[in-house]
């Protein structure tokens, strides 16, 4: 399973991205989704998990209210909608598939990963 992160930038406080995952070498609607995030030297921390047709979502409180999992399953794509973004927010963000049904929402629970991509919030 190939996982490629893209929308990663370089934004002002208070300003939104969208990052964009595009999954194959699987069925796309197989796969519990994820978004992780990771600042050098911190281990790698949950922000975002939908399951496989979108109707359940589950949020890091962290990021609750500002933060979107979103899932296309006729385009094998998942998206993370980041609205008023915050220094704190400044991360590499990664993309996570579990091929299992059943949500989790650990490192551990997801088998296939993407390479990463960095968003930076100035203020």
């Amino acid at each position: 399973v190939q996982l490629v992160e893209s929308g990663g930038g370089s934004v002002q406080d208070g300003n939104s991205l969208t990052l964009s995952c595009e999954v194959s070498g699987r069925a796309f609607d197989s796969l519990v989704m994820g978004w992780f995030r990771q600042v050098r030297g911190s281990e790698r921390e949950f922000v975002a998990a939908i399951d496989w047709s979108g109707a359940n979502v589950y949020y890091a409180d962290s990021v609750k209210g500002r933060f979107t999992v979103i899932r296309d399953n006729t385009k094998s794509t998942l998206y993370l909608q980041m609205n008023s973004l915050k220094p704190e927010d400044t991360a590499v963000y990664y993309c996570a598939a579990d091929k299992d049904y059943t949500m989790g929402l650990t490192l551990n629970d997801f088998d296939f990963w993407g390479q990463g991509t960095q968003v930076t919030v100035s203020s």
